[in-house]
C-alpha cells in the first residue's frame, strides 16, 4: 500500500478543532493544551481526571536506556531504593543489604507500568491543585509580583546607599574611641592592669564588627541579622572605666546608633495570596450540579464533606455513614448518636486529616482515624448537666467548636477545644449577661473568625442565626426576612465569599445573608426533590454545596458561585415554548370585580365539614368530608351517597373525586382503585385498579375538559415522593410527570390537581404546614412552584382550581385565604379572607359556565358562593339579579 495515499484519521479537540493532547475520564471528552486548562479551571469540571492521551491507552514508554548499564533498558522499579532497575541491576551491590538486615526488608520490585500509576495516584491531588488553582491564580497574583519587584529595586536601592552611609558612620564612630581610648585615657593613667584586659576584648569586638560592616555592604538582605548582631555586640562593649578622673570628649550611647539605623524597615515574609471576592462572583441562581439517593439511612440530617465527592451523612435514627456521589455507603459508624429527630442536629464533622469527629452515645467525641480503623476519645463528658448537641472543626485556627445544651435550665453554649482537646473558651452570654443560645444545634465558623450557631427555637418561640466574633463578643442575631419575622433555622454553613447559609425549616428555604446579617437572597425554595431543605455543607475546593432533605434520602449538589474569569463558553439555553397558548376569548368578555359578591349559601346536611366540592350542574355539586361523599344541591339536602368512597387522611383528601362531561362521577374508594359513578347513579365501574404491592396510592384526582384524560396524583409512602400520571378515556396510562429537567423529583404529597386554560397542569403539594403550587405544562415541562406572597414565604395549599381567565385560585390554610395567581406564578390578591363568611376555606370549584366559584369550609359544613368575575358590558342591577335567579333554576351542565 502507498502510504501517500493512505488516508489517516486525526483526533481534534471535542470543543475546537485544535489537536487532541488530553483526554477527560469523567465526561468522556478530548482536550487540546487551551481547552485543557479551561476544563480544570472551570468549577462546574474542576474535579474530573484528565489524562494525557498516552495515558488513556496505557502507553507508558519503557524503553529507557539504564544509566549504569547503557547495554540495558529498565524493566522494574525497585520501591525500597526507589530507583528504575534493569536486568543486570537485580545482582548489583546497590540492591544488597547487610545479613543483619536482610530478613527485616527485601528488595520489592513492580513493572514500570505499575509503579508510575501508583505514583501518579499519590499525586494527583497536588497535580489537581496544580492544574485547577495554582494555574488560575498565577495570572492574577503575576501583575502584582511584577509590580512589588519594580518597586523593590528602587526601594533597595535607595536603601542601600543609605546602609552604606549608615555603615561607614558606625565605622567613624568605632575609630574615634579607640583613638579616644588610646590617646587621652590610657596616657593619663596607669590601668595596665585593667586595660590590657579590655583591650583584648574592645580588639576583638572590632574584628567581629568589621566582618559585620563588611557583609552589611555586601548583602541587602542581611539587615535583620545585622541588626540584631549589633545590639548583641554593643551591648557586651564597656567602656566606662571606674574612676572619677576618667572622661571622654564625646558620647557615645549604644542608642544613638540603634536609632540611626532603625529607619531602615524590615518585614516579615509570608504567602502571596488574593482574596476571593476577586476571584469568584455570585450566578443568577443556584444550578443543580448533580443529585443523589442515598441508601443507609432515612433523612439527610447531617452533611460534613471529607473530599469533592465523599461525604459523611447522618439521619436522626442513630445512622452515620461514608458515601460517595453513587449514594452506597463505604463505611457505617455504630455508635453515633442519633440527634433530635424534630431539630436535626449537627452531630459529626472532619478535620484537616480526613478524620471524622462526632458525638457518640454516651455525649463523648470521638475521633475516627482517616483509614477508619481506630476510634479514640476526643473529649470526654464530664459534667452531666451539659451535653453536646453540635460540632464543627475550624480549618482556621484547627480548634473544635462544640454546641452544648442544659436540659435543667433550657440554656444553650458553645466552647472551644485546642487540638489537645484542652478547653480554651465558653461563649454564653452577651455583654449585659443575658444568654446568647438557647439550643445551638448546628454550629460553623465564617472566614472572618466569626462563630456562627444556628439556635432552635419551636413552634412557639423564633429561633435565631447567631453570631459571635472569635472572642465571644455578640455581633448579631437574624430572625429572617424582615427583621424580626419568624425563623426556624436547621442546616448552616458559610461559603467563600463569607456569605452565611441556612435552612429555614418553617418555609423549606436556603436563606443568604452577608457576613454582617443582612438578608440577600432566597438561594433556594422549597427545591426539586428536597422539598425541606435541612443540611447544608459547602466544599471549599469545587465550591459547590451539598443540600440534604427531610423528608427524605436524596442529596443535591448546587453551583451558585463561579469565577471571576471567564474561563468557558457559556451553554445556551434552548428556549422551551409551550405546548398551547392561553385562549384569549375570555379577557375580550370577563373581567374582575372587587370584592366578590356573596350569593346564596347553604349547610350541607350529612356533612361535618366541606373538604372538597365537584360542580356537576349550576345548582348541583358533590360534596365530600373524610369518609363521605354526597350529592346535594343549594337546598343542601342528600340527594346521593357514595357508600365506599375513601378520602385518605386529614392532610390528603382535598381532591379525591371529580366529574366528567358526561356528569359522571369518578372517585377514589376504600381499597384505592379509582371508580366511575353513572349519570344516574345506579352503575359504578372500576377505572383504574390499585396493584395489590404496588407501593403507590392515588391521592387527587381531575378530569380534563379539554382532553378527557383523567389526571391522577399519586404519593408513595415509603419513598416520600409523589407523581401526576394521566391516563386516556380508555384507562390507558399515556404520561407521567414526576421529575423536572435535572431528574429531581417535583411533588412530595399531591392532595388536588386541576388543568389551567393552557394546558398546564396545576398541583396543590402540600405535607404538614408547608408546600406549594407547582406548575408544569402539558409535556411535563416544569413551569414554577408557587410558595405564597412573598416569595419564600409558608404557604399551605389546599383546595385549588382555575377560572376562565386562567387565574390559578389556591386555599391557604396557614392564613385562611384564598389566594389569586395569574397563569405564570405572580401573586395578585386575596380573594377571600378568612373574615368573608367563611371562616376557614378548604375547597374550590369553579363553575364555567356561570363564572362562580363555590368555597366549602374545613371548620363547618357550609358551602359559600361567590362571584368575582363579570361581563365586560356594563349590566345593571336589575339585570344581574334576574340573570342569577334564572341560573339558578336552570340544570346547565357544569365542569
Amino acid at each position: 500500500m502507498d502510504p501517500a495515499s493512505t488516508t489517516y484519521r486525526v483526533h481534534h479537540c471535542s470543543k475546537c478543532p485544535g489537536d487532541t493532547e488530553y483526554y477527560c475520564e469523567s465526561c468522556p471528552c478530548d482536550l487540546c493544551q487551551k481547552c485543557k486548562e479551561n476544563h480544570v479551571k472551570n468549577l462546574q469540571t474542576i474535579d474530573h481526571n484528565v489524562v494525557s492521551h498516552h495515558e488513556k491507552f496505557n502507553n507508558i514508554p519503557t524503553q529507557e536506556v539504564c544509566v549504569r548499564h547503557p547495554s540495558h533498558v529498565y524493566t522494574k522499579y525497585c520501591e525500597p531504593c526507589q530507583v528504575p532497575v534493569c536486568d543486570s541491576c537485580f545482582g548489583h551491590k546497590s540492591h544488597r543489604f547487610p545479613i543483619t538486615l536482610f530478613r527485616k526488608r527485601r528488595h520489592n520490585f513492580k513493572s514500570i507500568q505499575l509503579a508510575y500509576q501508583t505514583k501518579q495516584q499519590q499525586h494527583r491531588g497536588t497535580i489537581h491543585t496544580i492544574r485547577s488553582e495554582a494555574l488560575f491564580y498565577r495570572p492574577v497574583l503575576l501583575p502584582g509580583i511584577t509590580a512589588d519587584i519594580n518597586t523593590c529595586r528602587t526601594e533597595f536601592s535607595r536603601y542601600q546607599s543609605e546602609m552604606l552611609t549608615k555603615a561607614q558612620t558606625l565605622k567613624d564612630l568605632i575609630d574615634y574611641v579607640l583613638d579616644d581610648l588610646l590617646n587621652k585615657v590610657l596616657c593619663d593613667f596607669d590601668f595596665k592592669h585593667r586595660y590590657l584586659k579590655q583591650k583584648i576584648e574592645t580588639k576583638r569586638h572590632i574584628v567581629s564588627l568589621q566582618r559585620y560592616v563588611h557583609m552589611y555592604e555586601q548583602s541587602t538582605f542581611s539587615a535583620l541579622q545585622f541588626l540584631s548582631s549589633i545590639k548583641k555586640v554593643i551591648s557586651q562593649i564597656h567602656l566606662t572605666l571606674h574612676t572619677s578622673q576618667l572622661s571622654m570628649s564625646e558620647s557615645f550611647k549604644k542608642e544613638d546608633v540603634l536609632e540611626s539605623l532603625s529607619a531602615i524597615q524590615i518585614t516579615e515574609r509570608g504567602n502571596r495570596h488574593v482574596g476571593n471576592q476577586c476571584l469568584l462572583k455570585l450566578t443568577s441562581g443556584a444550578e443543580v450540579h448533580q443529585s443523589l439517593t442515598l441508601t443507609g439511612v432515612r433523612h439527610c440530617h447531617h452533611i460534613s464533606c471529607v473530599t469533592s465527592d465523599r461525604v459523611w451523612v447522618s439521619d436522626g435514627r442513630y445512622k452515620l455513614i461514608l458515601t460517595d456521589t453513587t449514594g452506597v455507603p463505604l463505611h457505617r459508624v455504630k455508635d453515633s448518636w442519633s440527634g433530635d429527630i424534630f431539630t436535626g442536629n449537627g452531630l459529626h464533622t472532619v478535620n484537616s486529616e480526613s478524620e471524622l469527629i462526632y458525638i457518640d452515645r454516651k455525649y463523648n467525641i470521638n475521633k475516627l482515624s482517616k483509614d477508619m480503623k481506630t476510634t479514640t476519645t476526643f473529649i470526654e463528658r464530664t459534667d452531666s448537666s451539659w451535653r453536646p448537641r453540635c460540632v464543627y472543626w475550624s480549618p482556621s485556627t484547627g480548634d473544635l467548636l462544640v454546641g452544648m445544651y442544659n436540659d435543667d435550665t433550657e440554656t444553650g453554649k458553645v466552647t472551644r477545644y485546642n487540638q489537645s482537646g484542652k478547653l480554651t473558651q465558653t461563649i454564653q452570654h452577651d455583654n449585659t449577661g443575658q444568654g446568647l443560645c438557647r439550643k445551638p444545634i448546628f454550629i460553623t465558623e465564617n472566614s472572618n473568625g466569626d462563630v456562627v450557631v444556628s439556635d432552635w427555637g419551636s413552634i412557639y418561640r423564633s429561633g435565631a442565626v447567631v453570631v459571635t466574633e472569635r472572642g465571644g463578643r455578640h455581633r448579631f442575631s437574624y430572625t429572617g426576612p424582615p427583621s424580626g419575622s419568624v425563623l426556624w433555622p436547621d442546616g448552616i454553613c458559610t461559603d467563600a465569599l463569607s456569605h452565611i447559609l441556612v435552612c429555614d425549616f418553617r418555609t423549606n428555604t436556603v436563606q443568604m445573608l452577608d457576613k454582617d446579617g443582612q438578608f440577600l437572597s432566597h438561594l433556594l425554595i422549597r427545591p426539586s426533590g428536597i422539598f425541606s431543605p435541612y443540611s447544608l455543607s459547602y466544599d471549599v475546593n469545587t465550591h459547590r454545596l451539598w443540600v440534604g432533605s427531610r423528608h427524605n434520602k436524596t442529596v443535591v449538589i448546587y453551583r451558585y458561585i463561579t469565577r471571576q474569569v471567564a474561563l468557558t463558553e457559556s451553554l445556551r439555553e434552548i428556549p422551551t415554548t409551550g405546548t398551547e397558548k392561553p385562549q384569549q376569548g375570555n379577557q375580550c368578555l370577563l373581567k374582575l370585580t372587587s370584592p366578590p359578591d356573596i350569593l346564596p349559601s347553604f349547610t350541607v346536611t350529612g356533612l361535618d365539614l366541606g373538604l372538597h366540592i365537584s360542580c356537576v350542574t349550576s345548582d348541583r355539586v358533590w360534596v365530600s368530608d373524610w369518609h363521605k361523599l354526597i350529592l346535594t344541591d343549594t337546598t343542601g339536602v342528600p340527594l346521593h351517597r357514595v357508600k365506599d368512597f375513601w378520602s385518605g387522611d386529614l392532610f390528603n383528601n382535598y381532591g379525591s373525586h371529580t366529574v366528567n362531561s358526561e356528569s359522571e362521577l369518578i372517585y377514589k374508594d376504600r381499597k384505592y382503585n379509582i371508580n366511575k359513578l353513572s349519570k344516574d347513579m345506579k352503575t359504578t365501574k372500576p377505572l383504574i385498579l390499585k396493584k395489590i404491592f404496588s407501593k403507590w396510592r392515588p391521592l387527587c384526582v381531575y378530569w380534563s375538559p379539554t382532553t378527557g384524560d383523567l389526571l391522577v396524583g399519586m404519593f408513595n409512602y415509603r419513598a416520600y415522593t409523589g407523581k401526576v400520571t394521566r391516563y386516556n378515556q380508555s384507562g390507558q396510562l399515556t404520561q407521567t410527570i414526576q421529575n423536572d429537567t435535572t431528574g429531581l423529583g417535583l411533588y412530595l404529597q399531591p392532595n388536588c390537581i386541576t388543568e389551567n386554560n393552557n394546558g398546564d397542569v396545576v398541583v396543590s403539594d402540600s405535607i404538614a404546614w408547608s408546600g406549594a403550587v407547582v406548575v408544569t405544562e402539558r409535556g411535563g415541562r416544569h413551569r414554577f412552584s408557587y410558595t405564597g406572597p412573598p416569595s419564600g414565604s409558608v404557604l399551605q395549599p389546599l383546595g385549588i382550581c382555575t377560572d376562565a381567565l386562567s387565574h390559578i385560585l389556591v386555599c391557604d390554610g396557614r392564613t385562611n385565604t384564598v389566594q389569586m395567581i395569574n397563569k405564570d406564578g405572580q401573586f395578585l390578591s386575596h380573594l377571600l379572607t378568612e373574615s368573608q363568611e367563611m371562616g376557614g376555606p378548604r375547597s374550590l370549584s369553579y363553575d364555567v359556565y356561570t363564572h362562580r366559584l363555590w368555597v366549602g369550609s374545613e371548620y363547618n359544613d357550609t358551602v359559600v358562593i361567590y362571584r368575582y368575575n363579570t361581563r365586560q358590558g356594563a349590566l345593571t342591577d336589575e339585570d344581574t339579579h334576574s340573570t342569577d335567579e334564572d341560573v339558578f333554576s336552570s340544570s346547565t351542565p357544569a365542569v
